[in-house]
């Protein structure tokens, strides 16, 4: 899979844990790697680049709070955050099923695919 696409699809999938509560980045790395049965394992080096680029791109929005004696930068999703949100993971369904169908494993229940 190539960079670009990769890299989006990580972007999703933070916004998608973002988007069922705020969550910082440990956390957060850890429910990506076991939603995905340990496919994918966000490092330091793509998370926190990732999750600075959606902040400045006002689709996070990020706040520090002590919690367990620790202090840690939390992120939460804003508004134009869902909405981006939804469209991504529109275009992915459809990218999908598109791909699912040419190889013949298409699910069904997929609308729009």
């Amino acid at each position: 899979m190539d960079s670009q696409t990769l890299g989006s699809a990580v972007e999703m999938m933070i916004l998608d844990v973002a988007g069922r509560g705020p969550t910082y980045g440990y956390e957060l790395s850890r429910t990506v790697a076991e939603r995905s049965e340990g496919y994918f394992e966000l490092k330091e080096g793509s998370l926190y680049p990732a999750l600075h680029r959606l902040e400045r791109r006002k689709l996070l929005k990020s706040y520090w709070r002590e919690a367990e004696g620790r202090r840690r930068k939390y992120y939460e999703l804003t508004d134009a955050g869902r909405a981006e949100l939804a469209s991504r993971k529109s275009t992915w369904l459809k990218f999908a099923g598109a791909v699912n169908g040419v190889l013949g494993t298409r699910r069904t229940g997929l609308s729009g695919v």
